[in-house]
């Protein structure tokens, strides 16, 4: 986990060269910039093996693959985050649309969206960007 640097009650926080420095070009591009992969072409979308998915930036712990689903969308989907307080949600009124970010609670990394039409028991499809995680694979 890397949360020992800045940290502030319990946030982590960085100027935009430490995290240039940290992460690579595209994990800069997502997280901190709020971009977007492209469907079926970033990590995790189709990764099938047990484990726990954290933030790319802080290392919180963020989903597990016991909520992950197939969505057809093309990015690794979850019907709930790993804990409650740990995606933190926000007004997207970017490209012309109105949409609910998804954000590491932790760091405020850019994550994907939150879609009202995921499986139950929540209805709720967090379409996370696969470059935004990392993913620790459970040991039998």
């Amino acid at each position: 986990m890397k949360m020992s640097d800045t940290e502030t009650s319990g946030r982590v926080e960085k100027s935009d060269r430490e995290w240039q420095e940290e992460l690579t070009p595209e994990q800069y591009r997502v997280t901190r910039c709020q971009g977007t992969e492209r469907p079926f072409t970033g990590p995790y979308w189709d990764e099938k093996a047990a484990g726990t998915y954290a933030c790319v930036c802080c290392g919180t712990p963020l989903f597990s693959s016991e909520q992950k689903y197939d969505s057809g969308s093309g990015w690794p989907s979850y019907w709930a985050p790993i804990a409650e307080g740990r995606v933190s949600e926000h007004e997207d009124l970017s490209h012309g649309m109105r949409r609910v970010e998804a954000r590491c609670a932790t760091c405020d990394a850019h994550l994907g969206h939150v879609f009202p039409d995921g499986p139950p028991p929540t209805g709720l499809r967090y379409c996370i960007n696969g470059h935004a995680l990392s993913f620790d694979r459970k040991l039998a």
